[in-house]
C-alpha cells in the first residue's frame, strides 16, 4: 500500500443503528486501515459527566470532561444504552466539547489514514476526505435493530420506547446549531433498511471502490 493510500480517510456518517459502525469496521479491515468510532468520544464524555452526577447539558462541565478524556475512557463497557445515548447527544450539541475533540479526531486520521464513523466526519472533521458515505435506514428498522442489540445485553425496554427515544435523538442531532447530522454534499448515500449485513457491506465496498477509482 502506498503512503497516499495509508493516509486515506474514509468518512462514514449516519444516524444511530443505521449500520455505519459495522460497515466502517469491515471496510477498515478490508482496506487495512485503522478504525475509529468517533461516537465513543461523545459517549465517553457523557459517561464521565454522569459518573460525577453532573448535567450533560452543562457546557462548562462538559468541556472540562472533554479535555480530560483518555483512551481508557473509550474502552468502558457502559457506553451504550438509552442513558449513554441521551448524554452523548447532549454533550455533542455543545460547541466547546466538539472543539475539544476535533483536533483529536483529525490527528488520528492524518497519522495513518483511517475509516472513521460518526455524524459529522464528512461535513466537519474531514470535509476534504475523498471518500464519504452517508448510511441511513428507516426509523422503524433502526429502532428494531437497537432493540435486538439491547436485549442481547440484557436490557429489556419496549420497542416503542426505543423507537421514541431514537426519533428524539434524531431530531436533536439534526437540529443542533453546531455540526448537525446531515449528509455531505458529495457523500454517496446508502440506505440499509432492506439489506442484510453482507448485502450492506458489498454495497458499501462497491461505493468506496468507485470513489477511490475516481481519484
Amino acid at each position: 500500500m502506498s503512503v497516499e493510500a495509508r493516509r486515506l480517510v474514509i468518512a462514514v456518517d449516519g444516524p444511530a443503528a443505521a449500520g455505519k459502525g459495522t460497515l466502517a469496521r469491515r471496510l477498515a479491515a478490508e482496506l487495512a486501515l485503522p478504525y475509529l468510532d468517533t461516537g465513543l468520544l461523545y459517549r465517553a464524555v457523557g459517561r464521565r459527566l454522569l459518573d460525577r452526577g453532573a448535567d450533560p447539558t452543562d457546557p462548562v462541565a462538559a468541556a472540562a470532561e472533554a479535555c480530560a478524556l483518555t483512551h481508557a475512557d473509550l474502552g468502558r463497557e457502559d457506553l451504550r444504552g438509552p442513558e449513554a445515548d441521551r448524554a452523548a447527544s447532549a454533550v455533542a450539541a455543545i460547541p466547546a466539547v466538539r472543539a475539544a475533540l476535533l483536533d483529536w479526531q483529525r490527528d488520528f486520521g492524518r497519522r495513518h489514514g483511517a475509516v472513521m464513523d460518526g455524524r459529522d466526519i464528512g461535513t466537519v472533521v474531514f470535509p476534504e476526505a475523498p471518500v464519504k458515505l452517508f448510511v441511513s435506514a428507516s426509523p422503524e428498522e433502526r429502532a428494531r435493530r437497537r432493540w435486538v442489540e439491547m436485549r442481547a445485553r440484557g436490557q429489556f425496554l419496549p420497542l416503542e420506547q426505543v423507537e421514541a427515544e431514537m426519533r428524539a435523538r434524531d431530531a436533536q442531532d439534526s437540529a443542533r446549531s453546531v455540526a448537525p447530522l446531515k449528509p455531505a454534499e458529495d457523500a454517496a448515500l446508502l440506505d440499509t433498511t432492506s439489506l442484510d449485513a453482507e448485502e450492506a457491506f458489498a454495497a458499501a465496498l462497491a461505493l468506496v471502490r468507485a470513489r477511490m477509482a475516481q481519484d
